[in-house]
């Protein structure tokens, strides 16, 4: 069997094998439209490559630890990222890796190529996967050409890809992969064409970018705009980019570099360009009897077709297409850079000015009707910094993954999180509460006079260094469960729980600085010269992501206690005011029962779940693993902030999710197991930070596991045995 063709070998019936993308290429070169030499890749390859390797099997495993509909983004990026592990370490068996060696040598020697996706059932009229899987550009040599269609392959499996599968109900245990190595045509203006708009159909749009394409599609590189009128093709308005960079070929790679001035100043496309874009973006359009998606690039005055797909966001169904979003999950180096620049130096700011100036308010003081206003201040600060949460902090957590991509690839470790060793022990906010409180706590465990006044809640005057220290602390951080302002628990909730962390030994955090060194050395000498100055960069950037994927958490807990703090005031005063229930209610509700005396709120409603009369009692529940380890003893469940101060030295926590305001608790736990799924959760982080085994993604973990109930915790294989 033939694993290998041409684009002109390609028939009529080929395209579930060859692909979306190969197909489209075949198609175009048969009708006379200039398309770089390519060879497709058979999706008989793939199918050959995992069977062969039992890989097919170990990747259904994945997907059989939850139902695929009820995965989370969070526990996708982790099952991606194993999967591709699995990729790069298994190395094509020695026949099938011949005959393409063999292939690609003879048809493509000594040439510039791009390895591609066309994975059947892409470019289609209701499936479009642009963007979602991998392509990588200059690569050189049939050994590379094989080792980067494997990384082509585990991108089916990427999280994009995986969303959006989800997204369709599409089933992913019967996807396959196809592709194409096509020659590198090292274009001086390349783009897309759009043939409509799809936000304004009588239009079409033209992008373009001075150099290769690939820093208009991953986002590094702001395109020149055209709109045209899609009757005529007479420009209607042209949107200028500020330029400044372009992407070229460099040994074995890409990379950024700065334009000259004079292209600086100048469009990358004159008008006669545009309109010989357009011209083929309508040929496209006529061939393939719907409007396309065409990426193509000039070379001199040479235009080229790269590849072209349906434009599948036209009309009313595909409203909920979400790809917009996946794809700011995943961002370039300098699109990252500057994402960081600005939550570190404005964003986290701003939310801490907020928070405090919040805090600084005595609600207790407030009219019902002022009190109402600042209710809705609160819950118009809190909706606008969630929304920030999910388009701008979320996206920057992107940096870990890219820095973990780049180490695997370069150092193939067997554990696919290797790479977040080199990311640890770095200034978290939640690792400095914790650590005043264990400096705290070391103080009680070293004076049995201090220890026994505390333990009757009879504390030392206000000059000893205890009393100092939890001034500090309340000062910084407030009270445990409300983060910067004080609520309920006070300062005898906090001495409890140090009574409890002084009466184990000091809990330790995981990574010291020259474990920490040796790793980075380890990594880093494997690059040289300006690509170690890279990798450099490329660690602090996930250094900093970690940290802000933690942090965040934290400063946006703070806009959330505020809102809880008013409505703990609206609580009171509409009980004693008139018997109202604050419990359950929209904010707005409140709002309206606060400025009129008269309204009745209306309560939401809740959907019953149907009544179990069996107790559903499983010995094995299966999620995802987080951080290593394996633990056995005592489970707590905490369901609420309230019963947070019940739990014990040595326990197990289990939880839906480990809010920032309960890390505090973490260094008296011996594992963690959390509904939520997912390595870059909060409770994942801690948990890695302080060597706990942490098993995440167990659905109904807090329900189908009890206080009491006997426990292992595996965080390798991300399994929790229950023994009682």
């Amino acid at each position: 069997m033939e694993l290998v063709l041409s684009l002109e070998q390609i028939g009529s019936d080929d395209r579930e094998s060859v692909g979306g993308k190969s197909f489209a290429l075949a198609t175009m070169v048969k009708n006379g439209m200039k398309v770089p030499e390519a060879l497709c890749l058979k999706a008989d390859a793939y199918h050959r490559y995992l069977e062969t390797t039992g890989l097919g099997a170990r990747i259904l495993m994945e997907f059989n630890r939850k139902d695929f509909a009820e995965v989370r983004w969070e526990e996708m990026w982790d099952a991606a990222l194993r999967i591709r592990n699995l990729f790069i370490n298994t190395p094509m068996p020695r026949d099938l890796r011949s005959s393409l060696q063999s292939v690609f040598a003879s048809k493509l020697p000594g040439e510039s190529v791009v390895v591609r996706s066309s994975a059947p059932g892409e470019d289609s009229e209701h499936a479009s996967f642009a963007g979602l899987h991998e392509s990588y550009l200059n690569v050189q040599g049939a050994d590379s050409i094989l080792d980067h269609i494997r990384l082509v392959w585990a991108s089916l499996w990427s999280d994009r890809a995986l969303l959006y599968r989800q997204e369709l109900g599409l089933d992913v245990e019967i996807s396959s992969m196809a592709g194409v190595v096509q020659k590198l045509v090292s274009g001086n203006r390349s783009g897309v064409a759009f043939g409509k708009n799809p936000n304004a159909p009588h239009q079409a749009v033209i992008e373009s970018v001075y150099g290769l394409n690939q820093g208009l599609v991953d986002g590094s590189i702001e395109p020149d705009r055209w709109l045209l009128d899609r009757k005529n093709g007479k420009i209607i308005s042209h949107f200028p980019a500020d330029r400044k960079k372009q992407v070229v070929t460099a040994p074995d790679t890409t990379r950024l570099q700065t334009l000259p001035a004079a292209q600086q100043a100048n469009p990358p496309l004159s008008e006669e360009e545009v309109a010989k874009v357009f011209r083929l973006a309508l040929q496209a359009e006529e061939l393939f009897g719907s409007p396309q998606d065409v990426e193509w690039t000039f070379v001199g005055d040479e235009l080229y077709v790269l590849q072209s797909r349906p434009i599948t966001s036209i009309g009313a169904e595909q409203g909920q297409d979400s790809r917009a979003w996946y794809f700011s999950l995943r961002r370039s180096f300098e699109n990252l850079r500057s994402l960081r620049t600005r939550v570190e130096s404005e964003l986290i700011p701003e939310m801490q000015r907020e928070a405090q100036a919040f805090a600084q308010q005595d609600l207790s003081k407030l009219s019902d009707s002022d009190l109402a206003q600042e209710l809705a201040d609160r819950q118009q600060a809190h909706d606008k910094w969630k929304d920030i949460y999910w388009s701008e902090f979320i996206p920057l957590a992107h940096g870990i993954r890219l820095f973990g991509q780049v180490y695997n690839d370069a150092v193939r470790p067997s554990d696919p999180y290797e790479f977040m060793d080199l990311l640890g022990a770095t200034e978290m906010v939640s690792l400095e509460r914790n650590r005043r409180l264990e400096n705290m706590a070391a103080m009680i465990r070293e004076d049995l006079n201090l220890s026994h006044s505390l333990s009757n809640l009879s504390y030392p005057g206000l000059d000893h260094p205890f009393s100092v220290a939890l001034d500090a602390f309340i000062d910084k951080f407030g009270d445990l469960s409300c983060s910067e302002e004080l609520c309920t628990q006070g300062d005898d909730a906090i001495v409890r729980l140090l009574l409890q962390m002084a009466s184990r030994p000091a809990a330790k955090e995981r990574f010291r600085g020259e474990d920490i060194e040796a790793l980075v050395e380890g990594f880093l000498s494997r690059f040289e010269g300006e690509k170690r100055e890279n990798m450099e960069e490329l660690l602090d950037l996930g250094r900093a992501s970690y940290r802000l994927r933690d942090d965040d958490n934290i400063y946006f807990g703070m806009i959330e206690n505020q809102l809880r703090l008013a409505l703990e005031e609206s609580k009171g005063r509409l009980w004693h005011r008139a018997n109202i229930h604050v419990d359950g209610l929209d904010p707005m509700e409140v709002i309206n029962a606060l400025n009129d005396p008269d309204y009745v709120p209306k309560k939401a409603t809740v959907k019953k779940i149907d009544e179990i009369n069996f107790e559903v009692r499983p010995r094995q529940l299966v999620g995802q693993p987080a951080s290593p380890g394996v633990v056995r003893g005592s489970a707590r469940v905490i369901d609420s902030l309230s019963n947070l101060f019940d739990f014990k030295a040595g326990e197990i926590l289990v939880c839906d999710a480990v809010d920032p305001n309960m890390t505090f608790i973490v260094p008296l736990a011996a594992g963690i197991v959390e509904r939520r799924g997912g390595m870059l959760i909060h409770g994942a982080i801690i948990a890695r930070e302080y060597g706990l085994p942490c098993v995440t993604g167990i659905p109904n973990a807090a329900s189908l596991i009890h206080t009491g109930d006997e426990l292992t915790v595996d965080g390798y294989l991300g399994i929790v045995v229950k023994h009682s």
